[in-house]
């Protein structure tokens, strides 16, 4: 019994398969690591891309929210047509995380585009959704602020400043993202800020 002993504590024989089963676990963990950091990465673009891609769209359509803030000092006794916009900084925020909804309908068109999906299709207006398939209306937050640019009676309408931003918006990972609870981690909100045009529709 005692030599059968000594000799199991000399073999070597599976002394490799016990270190793969060692190592393996940690070399699978650091590829899907790897691989995490890459998905998150491609995230992160899409939504810095998505950002640019509505604040430029929103730059030259038809506003989300109600104008009438902006105009509502305008001088009106007598209605200085071309006369400078007053000075008072006027804001105004719809969408996540705030008291006052965006227009849904204009809100629509700019995350899902002229046909309504994400995913681009033929011959249709791209929506933000369509460069990060993540998006919904309720993840966006769009800003207005009047800053004294334009004058009184411009037709495409006052010059404000159109920041959009994300909120709530969280990466979706394919491995660890529900094993480790990464799927909770919140993408930056990326705020993308741009002059209005002409503020007429073209989405």
């Amino acid at each position: 019994m005692v030599r059968r002993m000594k000799m199991f504590r000399r073999a070597e024989e599976g002394a490799t398969l016990v270190e793969g089963l060692i190592v393996f676990p940690i070399i699978l963990l650091t590829f899907a690591t790897f691989i995490e950091f890459s998905v998150a990465m491609v995230q992160w673009n899409q939504t810095v891309k998505a950002m640019q891609f509505g604040a430029r769209m929103l730059a030259v359509s038809d506003p989300v929210v109600d104008m009438a803030p902006f105009t509502a000092d305008y001088p009106s006794n007598p209605p200085t047509q071309g006369g400078p916009v007053p000075a008072a900084a006027v804001t105004v925020v719809c969408g996540a995380d705030s008291a006052t909804a965006c227009d849904q309908t204009g809100l629509n068109r700019l995350v899902f585009g002229s046909d309504g999906v994400c995913g681009p299709v033929a011959n249709t207006r791209l929506g933000m959704c369509d460069l990060n398939g993540l998006i919904t209306p309720a993840n966006i937050r769009v800003t207005y602020y009047r800053s004294g640019l334009g004058y009184v009676g411009r037709p495409g309408g006052p010059v404000v400043s159109i920041t959009v931003e994300t909120r709530n918006l969280t990466f979706n990972f394919f491995f660890l993202g529900a094993l480790l609870g990464l799927n909770n981690i919140t993408i930056p909100a990326h705020p993308v800020t741009i002059t209005s045009e002409d503020l007429s529709n073209t989405i």
